[in-house]
């Protein structure tokens, strides 16, 4: 083949690669159907199919967080103390990177981030092993390594010998001792009820989400994941609805979490990791978006 062919063929092949890609992917996206599943001893996962007000396909993940062994982690800080240039605190990594390299039972992605950009399948950034700065308070095994933000309000997970076990407290840093920390841009549920519109600007748009909620009494914690951007599959949430659906749960408080292509909800099992969502990165159906960090948890042990 001349060298002018073969030139002509790899561009063909490089421009078709998405094409096939997006093939695949939907393919590949879990069934619009109702399912229940018990992943752990007071953790359960359920997936609705919903066709009002528009294609929706929702992910609710409930943990019981007093049960023995259920355990929160949060990506760590790699930032090097020798280099003072480096500003930037975590390497990018997907759900499935970070299952593997944690070996948590589950993963979200979490907090904001940047620098961030999502041109086209072949220009974005960051790729995996690039380096990023979470936006917010995040703590990591009770070392704080982002501060917090005034605008930003924190999930505080496992305070030491202290209660409630999972609290949102909107615009404040988490108590001192708190185990895991992760930040949303938006508390939109407090005391049970949606909160005021704060000016968001996607907030009355229907868009892909993650978000967590915690009771009352900060023992049950709930991961809402909505799959979005894809047309007859599902297109997301406007904030208002996703704060009606952690009321309809029984939460008492709620946030959203860094959403859009970045959502993923991701479970290990004996059998390998398991995408339970359709993440769609560079438009690509059930490709996975590298981000700053995520939030894990190990599951308690199974009795021998």
């Amino acid at each position: 083949m001349k060298k002018r062919q073969k030139i002509l063929l790899g561009l063909v092949l490089l421009l078709a690669s998405p094409i096939v890609l997006y093939t695949i992917g939907l393919a590949r996206r879990p069934a619009r159907t109702d399912v229940v599943r018990t992943l752990a001893p007071g953790v359960t996962y359920s997936r609705k199919a919903l066709s009002n007000p528009r294609p929706i396909q929702m992910h609710i993940i409930q943990m019981d967080l007093t049960q023995p062994g259920l355990k929160s982690t949060v990506t760590a800080s790699d930032t090097d103390p020798a280099n003072q240039s480096d500003e930037l605190e975590t390497t990018a990594r997907t759900a499935t990177e970070f299952l593997k390299s944690s070996g948590a039972n589950l993963a979200i992605n979490a907090s904001f981030f940047y620098p961030f950009r999502e041109n086209h399948p072949l220009d974005y950034y960051p790729h995996s092993g690039d380096r990023v700065n979470t936006v917010g308070q995040t703590i990591h095994n009770g070392k704080p390594y982002s501060p917090h933000e005034a605008t930003r309000s924190p999930l505080c997970l496992n305070p030491i010998g202290s209660n409630p076990l999972a609290q949102i407290l909107p615009d404040q840093p988490c108590p001192k001792d708190t185990q895991t920390a992760v930040s949303g841009n938006e508390v939109i549920l407090m005391d049970g009820k949606p909160t005021d519109d704060k000016g968001a600007e996607d907030r009355k748009n229907p868009y892909a989400r993650v978000a967590v909620g915690t009771d009352r009494s900060g023992k049950t914690l709930w991961i809402v994941v909505i799959d979005g951007k894809q047309v007859g599959y599902s297109m997301g949430m406007t904030l208002d609805e996703l704060a009606r659906v952690f009321q309809d749960l029984g939460a008492d408080r709620a946030l959203n979490l860094d959403g859009g292509g970045s959502s993923t909800i991701a479970l290990q099992t004996a059998q390998g990791i398991e995408l339970l969502n359709a993440p769609i990165h560079t438009h690509l159906p059930m490709t996975e978006r590298p981000v700053a960090n995520h939030l894990g948890f190990y599951f308690p042990k199974p009795s021998p």
